[in-house]
């Protein structure tokens, strides 16, 4: 009987599975960084849309309080005046904002004495990015009042 000579066998990884192992790596890769750029682009759009919520909400409240000017009747009386046009203020606590705001008599809405009581308010906001000028209009609609506060701070601020 003939002896089989001995071989020995090579352990390790062929140049094929190598180069599998690292398409299979470069695939994952790519698909956890685009993961990220998504997420990321996500997160920048519910900041600036968080941002904007603010902005508007900053507007409304300054409008409650001046769009409509504390007038006396002959009787003595309060009452809220005709609308004034605002024309680019800056929005409260947003440099680099301003708006500019035209109220419009509802028609449908409730009167009374003195004119309509609900107006529809057309408001622009506008900011400047990159060198250019950007804007963005809304339309709310807001009672012809004179907030509480506000009454009070016209009484016993602007007559000192």
């Amino acid at each position: 009987m003939r002896a089989q000579p001995f071989r020995e066998r090579r352990s390790g990884f062929t140049i094929v599975e190598v180069v599998m192992a690292m398409f299979v790596l470069l695939i994952g890769m790519t698909s956890i960084l685009g993961l990220l750029s998504f997420g990321a682009a996500l997160s920048r759009t519910a900041q600036l849309r968080g941002e904007a919520s603010y902005a508007v909400e900053a507007i409304i409240a300054d409008l409650e309080e001046t769009m409509f000017p504390l007038e006396v009747d002959a009787d003595g009386n309060e009452l809220a005046g005709e609308p004034v046009d605002v024309v680019d203020r800056p929005v409260p606590g947003r440099p680099g904002l301003v708006y500019s705001a035209r109220a419009y008599a509802d028609p449908a809405g409730p009167a009374m004495e003195g004119g309509p009581l609900l107006y529809r308010v057309d408001v622009e906001i506008s900011w400047s990015t990159q060198g250019a000028k950007r804007s963005r209009t809304f339309k709310t609609l807001l009672l012809r009042e004179v907030p509480f506060g506000e009454r009070l701070r016209r009484k016993f601020v602007q007559t000192d």
